[in-house]
């Protein structure tokens, strides 16, 4: 008997694609629509800049980049959908556009990618059977773990955006404990 794929998780396996495809178009213009519809700048002087504040996250700087996002995003974010269902979409969408005002308030680069996005997924996953009134054990661990690493990896000169990470992480415990389940 043949089992069926099923498109099990709509926003991440679209996102995930919807990545997929910029990066592909990237590689054949060597950057070229990356950096004009997917690469945020440090201002929103222009209409393009505004349409980068929400689509710079499903750009990759290279395979690599897009390997490493996607694979933690496809492994947390099916769960995450099950259970925020579509407001997913929403605290991805809010996350990104959060990072990058506050990266343009802080700094003169742009961003690139999902990392924000996925740190926000680490953070939030730890919040899966989060009750009202405590906090998950998970959660601690998360931040020690993964967010005290982007601390530490922020004294570094390596291109990556540890405040989107940080920030990510941050809305992720933020939206975990807005979202954490009245006890029963």
């Amino acid at each position: 008997m043949l089992a069926r794929i099923r498109y099990d998780s709509p926003i991440v396996l679209s996102f995930a694609f919807a990545c997929t495809v910029v990066t592909a178009l990237g590689t054949l213009t060597a950057g070229r629509t990356t950096g004009a519809f997917f690469a945020l700048g440090p201002d929103l002087t222009d209409i393009w800049g505004w349409w980068r504040l929400a689509t710079y996250p499903l750009g990759h700087a290279d395979w690599g980049h897009l390997l490493g996002n996607m694979s933690l995003f496809l492994l947390l974010g099916p769960s995450l959908e099950r259970i925020h269902g579509p407001r997913l979409l929403r605290m991805m969408l809010f996350t990104a556009i959060v990072s990058g005002f506050v990266n343009m308030a802080v700094f003169d680069t742009g961003l690139l990618g999902a990392s924000g996005i996925v740190f926000m997924a680490i953070v939030l996953s730890s919040f899966a059977n989060a009750q009202a009134g405590t906090i998950p054990l998970t959660f601690v661990l998360v931040v020690l773990l993964f967010l005290s690493r982007e601390v530490l990896a922020a004294f570094r000169d390596d291109q990556i955006s540890q405040l989107a990470h940080l920030l990510g992480g941050a809305l992720g415990a933020g939206l975990g404990f807005q979202s954490a389940k009245e006890p029963t």
